[in-house]
């Protein structure tokens, strides 16, 4: 009997439904999220940027949890966890917002879909909101049912990524909107499909409803999508960099609070619901925050890869904050960063010193997005 090699660090990190696949198509690197191996190298990461906006790639991202919310109370619990007004949210429609503790402190920056009048699923990034979300539920008094559903998403994503949807499903997926979704079937293999995606690229989300089925399902989207163009890759540090978009751990943690990443758009103050941290976003709102994230643009040679530690950022000598997230942007031909500095220090055009690995380079603030701000390519 042949004993063919595994590969992993054993049980406690699990791997995904396509956790086979992405290998057989060539994964040779892995992160940990939310306790699951995610790829991060299918070779050149440059490639994979040229791939997905010009192109389309497939990306495992079954690490995207799903915390579920069911029963009666469902939609006020659903508010209770977030400063984003729900009131309008239709069932079938998605919604990025953030879970925020009783500090003000960011937990989370999840897509919450309502798949019906009492049920929804928060679509996690990396951190533990089942458990949170569990523990707020035993003091709520709220009748609500919190748990962890099989459902595993993949992302398909780019400009191709419609013809890949049409060829799957037929031209009546084409009328899906940015921010909805719709529950289909794929040669009997149960999805939920979204519009939404990590890319800032025209893109989709499907939501697989049986975890047996992930091999099946991924050589069936490639089957079909090579021939379009599609490529197996993985999320685009590069792509998401240019479109401002945030990295849980990275760009936000407990200590961020929203109005220090501009995203007061979604804190709704003036809503009767209650929700964690009301009081306390209410008073970092009056008081203004402290700090606030910007874009960089760092001179130098194009960095080799994205940052792995936070840079330090200085104004004439002294420290004012640090870049959380850096890369070399092809397209741009420029070194890119997202950073959070002093409010006093965040003025657009104005002169910082990076501590980079290799060295002090020079940059400017610059406002961010540093692509396509008003992401009309992915709502198209």
């Amino acid at each position: 009997m042949t004993q063919t090699q595994d590969f992993g660090f054993g049980t406690q990190i699990r791997k995904s439904p396509y956790f086979d696949a992405t290998v057989r198509w060539g994964a040779t690197g892995f992160s940990v999220y939310n306790h699951m191996y995610i790829p991060r190298d299918f070779g050149d990461p440059v490639q994979n940027f040229w791939n997905l906006i010009n192109e389309a790639i497939l990306c495992d991202v079954a690490v995207e949890r799903q915390v579920e919310i069911t029963g009666p109370d469902a939609a006020r619990f659903a508010q209770l966890l977030t400063p984003r007004d729900l009131s309008k949210m239709a069932v079938g429609q998605c919604k990025y917002v953030l879970i925020t503790n009783a500090q003000g402190g960011i937990l989370n920056d999840p897509i919450m879909l309502r798949l019906a009048e009492n049920h929804f699923w928060i679509s996690l990034a990396d951190s533990d909101i089942l458990l949170w979300a569990q523990g707020v539920a035993v003091h709520s008094g709220m009748d609500v049912t919190i748990r962890e559903p099989d459902v595993s998403p993949l992302q398909l994503q780019g400009p191709k990524s419609g013809q890949v949807m049409r060829a799957l499903f037929g031209d009546a997926i084409t009328d899906l909107r940015y921010y909805w979704l719709r529950q289909v079937e794929l040669d009997g293999i149960p999805l939920i499909v979204s519009r939404t995606g990590w890319s800032s690229e025209l893109g989709y989300e499907l939501y697989l409803q049986d975890s047996s089925r992930g091999d099946e399902l991924w050589e069936k989207i490639m089957a079909v999508g090579g021939p379009i163009g599609l490529k197996p890759g993985h999320t685009s540090s590069i792509r998401r960099i240019e479109g401002g978009m945030l990295s849980y751990h990275a760009d936000a943690d407990i200590n961020t609070n929203p109005y220090e990443l501009g995203l007061d758009r979604l804190v709704n103050l003036d809503t009767e619901a209650d929700f964690i941290g009301k009081a306390a976003l209410r008073r970092i709102r009056d008081e203004g925050p402290a700090r606030r994230q910007v874009g960089l643009v760092i001179e130098g040679e194009p960095l080799a890869g994205p940052n792995t530690t936070f840079w330090p950022v200085t104004l004439d000598g002294r420290t004012v904050g640090k870049v959380t997230s850096a890369i070399h942007s092809p397209r741009l031909g420029q070194n890119i960063a997202l950073a959070m500095l002093s409010v006093a220090a965040a003025r657009l055009g104005a002169r910082v010193q990076v501590q980079t690995r290799a060295g002090v380079m020079a940059a400017t603030i610059v406002e961010q997005p540093f692509y396509d701000p008003k992401k009309s390519i992915a709502a198209a």
